[in-house]
């Protein structure tokens, strides 16, 4: 990748994770975490997939941020206009990161993995 993508990237992560946080003011938001966690623009900077991970009480809380964040692209984008210095600044499309959400899973079957297995007695009660 080349360093001015990973510049953009990295600046856009950073401005869209303000605007979020800062500007977005719908009650559909709730108490919900929303942070951005990758930022990939295309090479032509047409296009910016960014990834979200939002942390809420409930799925359907969760669904209505990931809505509203998404419902929001045009105002996000506007308020980037403002605030990052490039010439094409590209169109938003907006993903959820289930990253965390995989590891929590694999770290669970792993633990009961562990409790299954016949070696995981203690060698020296033996």
């Amino acid at each position: 990748m080349k360093i001015k993508t990973e510049r953009v990237n990295s600046e856009l992560k950073r401005q869209i994770s303000k605007v979020i946080a800062e500007d977005i003011k719908d009650p559909r938001m709730g108490s919900t975490l929303v942070g951005v966690t990758k930022v990939y623009v295309t090479p032509d900077l047409k296009y910016a997939k960014v990834y979200l991970s939002i942390y809420a009480a409930s799925e359907e809380e969760r669904k209505a941020a990931f809505d509203t964040v998404c419902r929001s692209s045009a105002f996000i984008r506007a308020r980037l206009k403002d605030e990052v210095n490039i010439r094409l600044l590209p169109e938003l499309r907006f993903l959820l990161d289930d990253s965390v959400d995989y590891s929590i899973k694999i770290d669970s079957l792993i633990a009961k993995m562990h409790e299954e297995s016949p070696y995981s007695e203690d060698p020296e009660e033996k």
